[in-house]
């Protein structure tokens, strides 16, 4: 029948580990990287410098005085 005690017993005969098939895991990941592009950028500033003209006038006076010596010479005796 039945031995009780029998199941505490390792038979010689019976393996006490089994190796499994290896099992693969693939990760995937995702490395994120900066790259810093120099990009130059030269601003070149123009000066315009515009002359609008107006012309207005000046005016200008001058004064001359004159001195005139009437002589009669015939009408006075002096």
């Amino acid at each position: 029948m039945f031995n009780q005690n029998c199941c505490n017993q390792v038979m010689p005969s019976c393996p006490r580990e089994i190796v499994e098939p290896v099992v693969n895991k693939c990760i995937e990941k995702c490395c994120y990287h900066e790259v810093s592009h120099i990009c130059p950028i030269h601003t070149h500033v123009i000066n315009k410098h515009i002359y609008n003209h107006t012309y207005r006038p000046c005016y200008t006076c001058s004064e001359e005085c004159q001195m005139i010596n009437n002589e009669c010479g015939s009408c006075c005796q002096f």
